[in-house]
């Protein structure tokens, strides 16, 4: 079996964990797909996995990016796209594993973007700067009263691709989504999902930890690396919140509990998301017997595939 297995679902469910087993079993590489992730040097607020803690398994897509640099979609689908590629060339297999929904379905989905304009992106990013989230979304209203009611009316960078794609194409930003088929690479896609009341439980901890263990640390040596001048990584849940605190907008008991709060409301997005995706297998992270019932899951449905 050399087909790609994806472990993707909420934040804190415990993906990172499965995924490691099931490449030490079946000789794989891991892919990450997380987008922030993808940033050097933003390990505690995303609970990468240290290189102590990987096993020797080579993992991908981690430490690319410096955190002035924007991730997008595009270029992390063309990226992790040659690393599938490769892992699968030398007969090895994909683990894909993280929670970053539209990254998710960019790679399995083979999405094709539409071109961009640098113009026309900065216009509505600086509507979103000087304006507010609720500016933007409120010219999404007028232009797309479809894609205003599906896309989150304080994901502003969604908002602005929205407006971008429909501004550049002139037809709805929905035209312009993946449509759902076989996965690429008949890659078997395992959900990872808890209890709320468990899962719940584990983001506290998880929050408390980060900042035990340095998180506002972490945010300094950052700002120093250009932190708040990137579009995307100064966004990021646990980071935003330190910057406001280190900008005396609010205490570190605050911005503790506005990371707890913003990372309850991103598993809610991330459940609502994954779980609209009919070939999604799901599984509970507190399984005592998860990595084998996993396992016989995978072998069971490539094999079909090959019959």
């Amino acid at each position: 079996m050399r087909a790609p297995i994806a472990v993707i679902g909420p934040t804190a469910t415990g993906k990172s964990d499965l995924a490691l087993e099931l490449a030490s079993r079946l000789d794989g590489e891991i892919v990450n797909i997380d987008a922030m992730q993808l940033y050097r040097g933003m390990d505690i607020g995303t609970a990468k996995l240290p290189p102590r803690q990987r096993r020797g398994i080579p993992h991908h897509q981690l430490d690319v990016l410096e955190v002035t640099e924007t991730a997008t979609v595009a270029a992390y689908q063309a990226a992790a796209s040659a690393d599938v590629e490769d892992i699968l060339a030398r007969g090895r297999v994909p683990v894909i594993v993280g929670g970053s929904m539209m990254y998710v379905q960019a790679l399995l989905d083979e999405w094709e973007f539409p071109a961009t304009d640098i113009r026309v992106r900065e216009k509505w990013e600086g509507v979103l700067e000087r304006e507010g989230v609720a500016a933007v979304h409120a010219a999404l209203r007028t232009a797309d009263p479809v894609a205003a009611q599906t896309i989150l009316p304080t994901d502003g960078r969604r908002i602005v691709r929205a407006l971008e794609v429909v501004e550049l194409t002139g037809r709805p930003f929905a035209a312009s989504q993946p449509q759902r088929g076989t996965p690429r690479w008949n890659t078997t896609i395992i959900g990872v999902d808890r209890e709320t009341a468990e899962l719940d439980a584990r983001i506290e901890t998880r929050t408390e930890t980060m900042f035990a263990q340095g998180l506002v640390d972490e945010v300094r040596e950052l700002i120093g690396r250009g932190l708040r001048s990137g579009l995307t990584a100064r966004r990021a849940i646990g980071y935003a919140q330190v910057l406001a605190h280190l900008d005396n907008e609010y205490d570190l008991s605050h911005a503790r509990e506005r990371t707890l709060i913003g990372t309850r409301r991103y598993v809610r997005r991330q459940r609502s998301w994954f779980r609209r995706d009919p070939r999604v297998h799901w599984v509970d992270g507190a399984d005592p017997r998860l990595v084998d019932s996993v396992l016989a899951h995978v072998l069971d449905e490539q094999e079909s595939i090959r019959q």
